[in-house]
């Protein structure tokens, strides 16, 4: 099955904007205060969703060069919070200075499914899409 890289970009685009939307109804919504790594994530994640979309209508593959560089570090900065939460990097090594601590976990759907582990996966999932689509177009 062949699909086109405007399909992959597209959906590059739903994950980023329901990883946006998420964000903004934990946060707006909810009232739940995010930490500093969850701003950083954030930062790099909210302009996607633009970025995207300006690169759909009309389709310029050309849109994954600007995109791709916000995804691979949203990417480092969710696994960073990631391996935090779980206790693999220490607490002192964090920019959580004032505010929400970075390794508290405030909502756990199903027991496993936390913030930072929707962040990465939302970011693994735009990240795959993106080289898929960058293979797709560049053959």
């Amino acid at each position: 099955m062949w699909i086109s890289p405007w399909t992959l970009v597209f959906s590059a685009w739903l994950v980023a904007a329901t990883a946006t939307l998420g964000a903004l109804f934990l946060g707006e919504v909810m009232g739940m205060l995010p930490c500093v790594l969850c701003w950083y994530q954030r930062i790099f994640m909210f302009p996607l969703v633009f970025v995207l979309a300006g690169g759909l209508f009309p389709f310029e593959a050309k849109v994954v060069r600007y995109a791709l560089p916000l995804a691979v570090a949203g990417l480092f900065v969710a696994s960073f919070h990631l391996l935090l939460v779980a206790g693999v990097i220490p607490e002192g090594m964090t920019p959580c200075t004032q505010g929400v601590p970075c390794s508290k976990v405030q909502v756990q759907w199903f027991g496993f499914l936390t913030i930072p582990l929707l962040s990465m996966l939302a970011f693994l999932a735009v990240n795959g899409l993106l080289i898929c689509a960058h293979v797709k177009s560049s053959k």
